[in-house]
């Protein structure tokens, strides 16, 4: 069997294919049940963000592996197998586990050091045991993932300052509004994980300029007051409902979009009655929240993930040389991981091997002990010592092959080879 990974990642992909392979929550158990009933799938997870949708499954084939995830994505971004074969990422084996780790540390998210990643690969797997389509290989993977992402964070400085699309997005606000910001109304649309970021963000106390107000909207008002009550905001925050988006919109100089929707929940007649002449809308949402339309009114601006470059670049200056110590402690992860592997990997079939061995020699010798007459116990012993000298001999190069092999396509075919040829 092979660990592997296929999918499509902000670095290859262009954000609207993204966008139409997005997982949303409501459809993960379904897509993973999916994924599951393939015949050569024997565990797989799936992470889906704003800026990746893959699919990490252990296999028979790893060709058809490639070959059927292939087509689900094709069939969910509506594009052909071959278009989206030419823009899909695809990792095996050790390759599997240095990118997932990468993943978890923020190495391989668009702000370097991003906070949100690790709770999305914690989640990843939680959801995955929870359909029951994660087994012993996955599940060790993605722990030490995590334990690898914690570890970066806690020993490197790679998550200091903009390290996260919230603050990313506020900061890109502030660049664009400056002083116009300072004491304003704004809008946060979506109160999950990445709306309490940006409610985080904008309320920071030691960020200027800084809104005077803001109100958290979202589809379960009660969501949305949790969050604004709860979190000892520094600006005044009241909560909302849908319903009343276009009001809280009217007043408004700034909204950021920060919920999970199948559909845009932002759309031109929600702006009808504004009083404001300006206003900044900031998508973080994928699929994206906002109507694209939107950018053809008077006085609105719409911005996207695409738009965060500039600050991302600057988060990158500053943080050069702890992503070049993110990335050693990552390599030293990812290489105890792969040694601890390859020793869980061989022990069963070394454990088995060496048994069926000495099951081997204890027969023969109960059997054979008496056509060589009267033994003392010494003499006895010495045959006994001198067998299971014999049998540790022959036993040490396969040992030695099948741990250093574990893990691997060759060991994997050793593994098989043993099983045959020692019947086990």
């Amino acid at each position: 069997m092979s660990v592997v990974v296929i999918g499509l990642e902000h670095s290859k992909t262009p954000l609207d294919v993204l966008e139409r392979v997005t997982v949303p929550d409501p459809e993960v158990g379904k897509v993973l049940a999916q994924l599951a009933a393939y015949e050569n799938v024997r565990e797989v997870a799936l992470v889906s963000t704003c800026l990746r949708t893959e699919v990490y499954a252990v296999v028979d084939r790893f060709h058809d592996a490639v070959d059927d995830v292939t087509t689900l994505l094709a069939d969910r971004s509506g594009l052909s197998a071959a278009t989206v074969e030419d823009l899909e990422s695809v990792y095996f084996d050790r390759g599997v586990a240095s990118h997932l780790f990468k993943i978890s540390a923020g190495l391989e998210s668009a702000v370097p050091g991003e906070t949100e990643v690790l709770g999305q690969v914690r989640r990843s797997l939680e959801r995955a045991v929870d359909e029951g389509t994660a087994g012993p290989m996955l599940t060790s993977l993605f722990r030490h993932a995590v334990a690898a992402g914690r570890r970066v964070r806690s020993e490197t400085g790679i998550a200091r300052g903009t390290t996260s699309f919230s603050y990313a997005a506020v900061e890109m606000a502030r660049q664009r509004l400056g002083d116009e910001l300072d004491g304003a109304h704004a809008v946060v649309l979506g109160a999950g994980g990445l709306g309490a970021g940006v409610v985080a963000a904008l309320s920071d106390e030691r960020q200027s300029p800084r809104v005077g107000s803001l109100t958290v909207v979202n589809r379960t008002i009660g969501t949305a007051e949790e969050l604004v009550g709860g979190s000892g905001l520094a600006v005044s925050a009241r909560a909302a409902g849908l319903d009343d988006l276009a009001r809280e919109l009217a007043t408004a100089r700034l909204v950021v979009c920060a919920a999970e929707t199948d559909e845009p929940l932002l759309g031109v007649s929600h702006l009808e009655g504004r009083t404001t002449d300006e206003l900044l809308i900031v998508d973080l949402g994928m699929p994206r929240n906002a109507e694209q339309a939107l950018d053809e009114l008077d006085g609105v601006e719409l911005l996207d993930i695409g738009d965060l470059r500039e600050v991302i670049d600057r988060a990158v200056g500053e943080r050069r040389s702890e992503i070049s110590a993110a990335e050693t402690i990552v390599a030293d992860e990812v290489a105890r991981f792969t040694e601890d592997q390859r020793g869980r990997g061989a022990a069963p079939m070394v454990v088995a091997l060496r048994e069926r061995l000495e099951g081997i020699r204890s027969a023969e010798l109960e059997r054979r002990i008496s056509e060589l007459g009267e033994l003392t116990d010494a003499q006895r012993e010495a045959v006994e010592a001198l067998t299971r000298s014999i049998l540790a001999k022959v036993v040490h190069e396969p040992t030695v092959a099948l741990k250093d092999s574990a893990g691997t396509p060759r060991g994997e075919r050793l593994v098989e080879a043993a099983r045959i040829l020692f019947g086990l």
